[in-house]
């Protein structure tokens, strides 16, 4: 472990740790020093957090983010610095059949972190995660941080809310609070096999073809996992400077492509270009073209993705290729 001069002994507070994204952040905020405390509603035994032991080095917080009096105690108890709010019912077709499910999770849930450091004090700096479906479907493109957000299906509707919630947060109670808004994270530990990216990898390494949900033509925004991890630990870096107070970012490669193009991307990189993907045309519920302009973040914050597309592709590949080849198919059907 090297002690980061920023994150070196910190109290770090985060929810969703056992996520994509919040697994690769443990590992990273536990590399620099950090001393983090994790809240886990599910025992997930393939995530990240536990397949690398990542678990046993950080406090371990039981509950789920729909109830306030965990929060409070886990922010007090282990007398939090900072909080990375990152849990979330993030599948759109969960959030389809289950709206009040997502709603309670990420609406709610949103509100009790934020409520739950207002009550305690003592919080230096906030990131909640949003997300470029926040802004909803858009006819000028990309998306900057001034678009309206005007979600309008479940899952776009729950990130609109809890953004606008953690800036009144901010507006009125004066929390330290930054809001990130992100496309669509990809990269190894991602568990949640009906996400394209996964999906893909794993029907290529089992000589299938993959099956696309929609037309194949939808744009998406989409932004390696370890890029992610840097640009939320650099924003709470940033956070002592007032002009980033209460602002919100977007983070992104700036790349338009397609899901047929992401797909056949893989195709090529696996060399499993035989395999033509089967398009069922059957998405709903679900914005066609969205991109994100980084522009702000650039400027303001001086970021800058570190991966390119192939650079993250070719990682996360190998990620699955060691993942399944060394786990039983059946319980990822």
């Amino acid at each position: 472990m090297q002690v980061n001069d920023f994150w070196g002994d910190r109290s770090v507070f985060l929810t969703g740790c056992t996520g994509l994204l919040g697994s690769w952040m443990v590992a990273e905020l536990v590399e620099r020093g950090a001393k983090v405390t994790g809240l886990v509603r599910d025992l997930v035994p393939k995530s990240r957090l536990y397949t690398d032991d990542w678990a046993g080095k950080i406090n371990i917080v039981r509950g789920g983010v729909e109830d306030l009096d965990v929060i409070e105690r886990a922010i007090a108890e282990y007398e939090v610095d900072t909080v990375f709010h990152l849990a979330a019912q993030t599948i759109v077709g969960v959030a389809n059949k289950n709206p009040l499910g997502t709603f309670e999770a990420n609406i709610k849930g949103t509100w009790n972190v934020l409520e739950a450091c207002r009550q305690v004090g003592g919080v230096s700096r906030i990131v909640i995660a949003s997300s470029d479906k926040a802004y909803g479907d858009q006819e000028v493109l990309p998306y900057n941080e001034t678009t309206p957000l005007q979600g309008e299906h479940p899952y776009d509707v729950s990130k609109s809310c809890a953004d606008l919630i953690s800036r009144t947060y901010y507006v009125s109670y004066g929390l330290p609070v930054c809001i990130t808004r992100c496309g669509n994270f990809y990269g190894g530990g991602d568990l949640n096999f009906n996400r394209i990216v996964p999906d893909t990898i794993r029907s290529a390494l089992r000589d299938k073809p993959v099956t696309i949900r929609s037309d194949g033509s939808y744009i998406r925004d989409y932004f390696y996992v370890k890029d992610g991890v840097l640009a939320y630990l650099h924003l709470a870096e940033q956070m002592d400077r007032k002009e980033v107070l209460g602002e919100a970012f977007n983070f992104s490669n700036e790349l338009q492509i397609t899901v047929l193009e992401l797909v056949r991307k893989i195709l090529v990189l696996m060399n499993k270009t035989d395999l033509e993907p089967v398009i069922l045309n059957r998405a709903t519920n679900e914005i066609k073209h969205q991109y994100l302009s980084a522009e702000k973040a650039r400027k303001l914050l001086k970021w800058h993705p570190e991966y390119t597309l192939e650079k993250g592709l070719q990682e996360t590949i190998q990620w699955y290729d060691g993942f399944l080849n060394l786990t039983d198919f059946n319980k990822y059907k």
